[in-house]
């Protein structure tokens, strides 16, 4: 397995290889209780976040995908990655900015065709264009402040899968 990397990644991946058979590996998670660790299981899916108490807007979840290799042997694929509510509501915030932007462009060129002035729009598209940046920036900042949980994550996932 490869060390997580120092550097802050969109979604993070690792691979393992165990010794063990699938069902073997989805049992442990499925007997660990640990705080502030929550751990769920679906079908061959594991996925491992925080309780609600050490939970904070940034806390990373991970998935755990356990795939058997043969009867004695699986591999573990594992993705870190934020809140599933919080990942749709950034992706839906940067849909809208991006609808706005090529909505207001396109009223900027109807403008600029028609010989009206089109200062408004062009301004629109600068303020548009900040934004996305602040939105950007916001979310480098979440992932910085959610990278220790990540680690944490990382490590509990490596406690129970050695055990």
């Amino acid at each position: 397995m490869k060390p997580l990397p120092n550097e802050i990644v969109l979604r993070p991946r690792f691979q393992i290889a165990s010794s063990e058979n699938k069902e073997t590996v989805l049992q442990k998670f499925e007997n660990v209780s640990e705080p502030p660790f929550l751990v769920n299981r679906l079908d061959d899916h594991v996925f491992i976040k925080f309780n609600v108490k050490n939970n904070h807007f940034w806390s990373p979840q991970l998935h755990l995908e356990i795939d058997e290799v043969d009867e004695t042997n699986c591999q573990i694929n594992a993705i870190f990655g934020p809140n599933p509510t919080l990942w749709t509501f950034f992706m839906f915030i940067h849909f809208v900015i991006a609808t706005l932007f090529i909505i207001i462009g396109i009223w900027a060129y109807t403008s600029a065709a028609l010989n009206k002035p089109y200062h408004f729009q062009m301004g629109s598209m600068v303020v548009i264009t900040v934004l996305w940046f602040v939105l950007y920036f916001l979310g480098r900042s979440g992932k910085k402040k959610g990278k220790p949980q990540m680690h944490q994550l990382h490590g509990f996932a490596m406690k129970v899968l050695t055990k």
